[in-house]
């Protein structure tokens, strides 16, 4: 599994419109096989940066849906919505590989 993370720079005047862009890909992501893990737009700290967290099952997986989301309807209204509202300045998106099951210092053998 592979998740990605987006980190956004926002225009803070803006954060309706970017929560609408938002709740489109929490829906959007689970339809074309991922897993969405939600935003999380500005509360205390930097008015301006949110981020989302989503995962595929491999890489390649992700790749698949890059691909198909460029032909998808839904998907250019969302990038048009974005676009029309100047909503997100610039993203940068970075890929790791989640840790999801802890275990005990026993287990572990610490």
């Amino acid at each position: 599994m592979i998740t990605c993370t987006v980190r956004y720079e926002i225009d803070p005047d803006k954060l309706s419109d970017f929560e609408v862009y938002a709740r489109f890909w929490m829906h959007k992501i689970p339809e074309m096989g991922g897993t969405h893990h939600g935003y999380h737009l500005p509360y205390e700290g930097p008015n301006d940066i949110a981020y989302c967290h989503f995962s595929f099952a491999s890489l390649a997986a992700y790749e698949d849906y890059r691909a198909r989301m460029w032909e998808d309807a839904e998907c250019l209204r969302a990038y048009a919505h974005a676009q029309k509202t100047k909503c997100i300045r610039r993203y940068d998106r970075s890929f790791t590989r989640p840790v999801l099951e802890g275990a005990s210092a026993d287990a572990l053998g610490l």
